[in-house]
């Protein structure tokens, strides 16, 4: 799926929004003492856009919800695991 099929798909992207959401709150439930072992993970960075999403903060801009998408999920996904080992 390319971008501008992505952005026209209403449920995709409403759905992906809702997501994302989901994982910055998530982020915000993590204990600070696996927050502070994992600093290459950009934890503030993660509940940040989750608030934008969440609240709307100046409109959602759907060419950063496309590179969250396409390269800072696969990112976190990785770290993740390492992580989880």
């Amino acid at each position: 799926m390319d971008q501008d099929t992505f952005v026209s798909d209403d449920l995709t992207y409403d759905a992906t929004l809702r997501n994302l959401e989901l994982i910055g709150e998530a982020a915000t439930h993590i204990p600070d003492a696996i927050r502070e072992a994992h600093p290459e993970i950009p934890w503030r960075t993660i509940v940040g856009a989750r608030n934008r999403i969440a609240h709307g903060y100046l409109g959602i801009d759907d060419d950063i919800i496309w590179d969250i998408i396409q390269n800072d999920i696969p990112a976190l996904l990785q770290a993740l695991r390492q992580i989880r080992g």
